[in-house]
């Protein structure tokens, strides 16, 4: 069971992603997007804190860490991405902004498959094919 939990984890994660775009869509009529990511990533951080207080777990120890850089890496990764993605969103069409952000999805999967030596079968290759056409067929 705990084998396969990613999978439900990675459906709920997928069913609560797919309602931000909208719900950022129609805060940012009147938010301007920079507000918006903070206060949504204020939220963020409240119930992150408490899961941590929850779980009796600490961030402190890991602040010397060996990994800790990479960490702060993409801390500032994820920063420009959402201060990108919210901007697009702010500007443009739901339709067109997310399906081209979701190119991540392709990068991620070509990254994990070259850097981590994940398997290259024909059906990801497929897959990754498609991906990529539908996420064009979306947004043009």
């Amino acid at each position: 069971m705990m084998a396969r939990q990613y999978l439900q984890f990675s459906i709920l994660a997928f069913v609560a992603y797919s309602l931000v775009a909208p719900l950022l869509k129609i805060a940012m009529e009147v938010i301007p997007s920079t507000p918006t990511v903070f206060l949504s990533n204020f939220v963020l951080l409240v119930v992150v804190g408490g899961v941590l207080l929850y779980r009796g777990q600490s961030p402190l120890p890991y602040l010397r860490h060996r990994y800790t850089p990479h960490v702060v890496a993409l801390g500032i990764l994820l920063t420009v991405g959402l201060l990108t993605y919210y901007r697009a969103l702010a500007l443009g069409p739901v339709s067109i902004v997310v399906p081209i952000y979701g190119l991540f999805i392709v990068v991620s999967s070509v990254i994990g498959i070259v850097a981590f030596d994940e398997a290259l079968t024909p059906r990801k290759m497929a897959g990754i094919f498609f991906s990529i056409l539908a996420i064009v067929l979306i947004s043009m």
